[in-house]
C-alpha cells in the first residue's frame, strides 16, 4: 500500500454470544480491546444469572465468593475464543474493575483484574505490564465505612485497570511491505511517553451518548482510551476485535484509526445504536485527528525553545519530529462512513499531504484530491 493511495476498512456487528465466536477464523484477529460485564457489581447481577445457574444459585444464598467464580467461569470461555481468534505475536487489552460489595453482613472487596490476569496465564497468554486508569470522583458520600473513626473506614477504588496480554513471542516483521506498514502506522514520541506510562488521566475529556439509558447498561470507556491502545498495538487496516461490543466504542476508535473491526453484541438494543454513531462519526474524527496534529505542533514549538531544533523532518506531512522512526507517520482523513445495514460499516479514508506554516497548529493540509483542508478558528479540520 502506498503512503498516498487511499485506504478503505469494514467494521461488522455480530448480535451473537462471544463465548462461541463461530463467524471468526482461527489467528485471523490482530488485536482485542474490551470491556466485560463485571462480575460482581450489581448492575450486572442480571446478565450473569441469565447465562449461569451457578452464579444466581450462589447470589441467592448471599454466597459472595461462589458467585464471583461462577461469573468468572462464563468469562473464562470469552478468553478461551481470544486465543483461538488472535494471531501469533497479537495482543489482548481488557478494560476491568475491581469490585466493593456487601453480601449477607460480609463487605470485602472482588479482585476481578487478579481473576483476569491468572485465567490469561492458564490459557497460555503471556502478561505484560498493567496500567492503571485513573477514575476520581467527587461525590461526597465516596468514603466508606466509619467515618473518622479508626479500624472500620474502607479505601475509596478510584482506578480501573488495562491488563495486556501477548499470545506467544513477540511479533516479528519480516517483509520490506511489512516494514513499511508499521512505519506508516507509527505515533510520535511525546505520545510514546504518554501512552506507555502506567497510570492514565482522561480529565477533561467526554464522549456522550444520545441514549443514555443504553449507556448505563454498557461498560463504556472514553474513546481516546480505545484509540491509545488501537494505536500502541496495531497497524493501519489490521482487524480489532472487540468480544463485548456494548455502545460501540471500540469500533468507533477502530474507524478514526483506520483499522478493520469486529464485535459482538448479546443485546439487541445496541444494534442499530453503533451504525447511527458510526455514520455521524466524520466530524468526531475530523476533531481527533485535528487534536493530534495541534498537539504535535505545540510539542515542537516548547521542545524547539527549550532545545532547539529537531534533527528530522516527517516526510508526508513536512513537520519536524524528535526520531528517525516517525519520519514515516502517515495521517489518514476519514471521508466517507456508509451502513449498509445494522451489521455493516464501510468506511473510506484519504492521506493527508504536507502541512504548512509549522509549529502553528492553524496550518493548510493539501488533499489528495484536490482541495484544501484547514484549521479553523477552533483548531479543528474544515473544508
Amino acid at each position: 500500500m502506498s503512503s498516498k493511495t487511499k485506504i478503505e476498512t469494514q467494521h461488522r456487528i455480530v448480535l451473537s454470544d462471544s463465548r462461541r465466536m463461530n463467524r471468526i477464523k482461527d489467528e485471523s484477529i490482530d488485536l482485542v480491546v474490551t470491556s466485560p460485564p463485571y462480575p460482581m457489581i450489581r448492575m450486572w447481577d442480571g446478565l450473569f444469572s441469565s447465562i449461569s445457574p451457578d452464579a444466581k444459585k450462589f447470589l441467592d444464598n448471599r454466597d459472595g465468593n461462589g458467585a464471583f467464580e461462577a461469573m468468572h467461569l462464563e468469562l473464562d470461555k470469552v478468553w478461551h475464543e481470544l486465543y483461538r481468534v488472535l494471531k501469533e505475536g497479537s495482543f489482548a487489552c481488557i478494560n476491568i474493575g475491581d469490585a466493593v460489595r456487601t453480601i449477607g453482613d460480609r463487605f470485602q472487596l472482588y479482585p476481578n483484574h487478579s481473576r483476569i490476569i491468572s485465567s490469561f496465564r492458564a490459557i497460555g497468554f503471556d502478561c505484560l505490564p498493567v496500567i492503571l486508569w485513573r477514575k476520581q470522583t467527587n461525590a461526597p458520600n465516596k468514603f466508606m465505612g466509619s467515618g473518622m473513626l479508626p479500624a472500620g473506614a474502607y479505601v475509596t477504588l478510584e482506578h480501573e485497570y488495562i491488563l495486556i496480554f501477548r499470545k506467544g513471542a513477540k511479533r516479528e516483521f519480516r517483509t520490506d511491505s511489512e516494514k513499511s506498514l508499521r512505519m506508516r502506522s507509527s505515533f510520535f514520541w511525546e505520545e510514546r511517553n504518554k501512552w506507555f506510562s502506567d497510570l492514565w488521566d482522561f480529565k477533561g475529556t467526554s464522549q456522550e451518548l444520545n441514549k443514555p439509558e443504553l449507556r448505563k447498561r454498557s461498560a463504556a470507556y472514553p474513546l481516546e482510551l480505545a484509540c491509545r491502545l488501537i494505536n500502541m498495538y496495531s497497524l493501519y487496516e489490521e482487524r480489532v476485535l472487540d468480544p463485548f461490543l456494548g455502545t460501540g466504542t471500540t469500533m468507533l476508535a477502530s474507524i478514526a484509526c483506520a483499522r478493520n473491526s469486529i464485535g459482538f453484541e448479546i443485546d439487541k438494543a445496541f444494534s442499530s445504536l453503533v451504525p447511527e454513531q458510526a455514520v455521524a462519526f466524520s466530524a468526531l474524527a475530523d476533531e481527533l485527528l485535528s487534536a493530534r496534529i495541534s498537539d504535535h505542533c505545540r510539542f515542537v514549538s516548547a521542545y524547539t525553545e527549550s532545545k532547539g531544533p529537531m534533527k528530522y523532518i516527517n516526510g508526508p506531512h513536512g513537520f519536524p519530529v524528535v526520531t528517525r522512526q516517525e519520519t514515516g507517520i502517515q495521517l489518514y482523513r476519514v471521508r466517507d462512513v456508509v451502513s449498509t445495514d445494522n451489521s455493516l460499516i464501510r468506511v473510506s479514508y484519504e492521506p493527508l499531504g504536507r502541512i504548512d506554516g509549522i509549529p502553528s497548529a492553524k496550518a493548510a493540509i493539501p488533499r489528495s484530491m484536490g482541495g484544501r483542508i484547514r484549521f479553523g478558528s477552533n483548531g479543528r479540520i474544515k473544508a
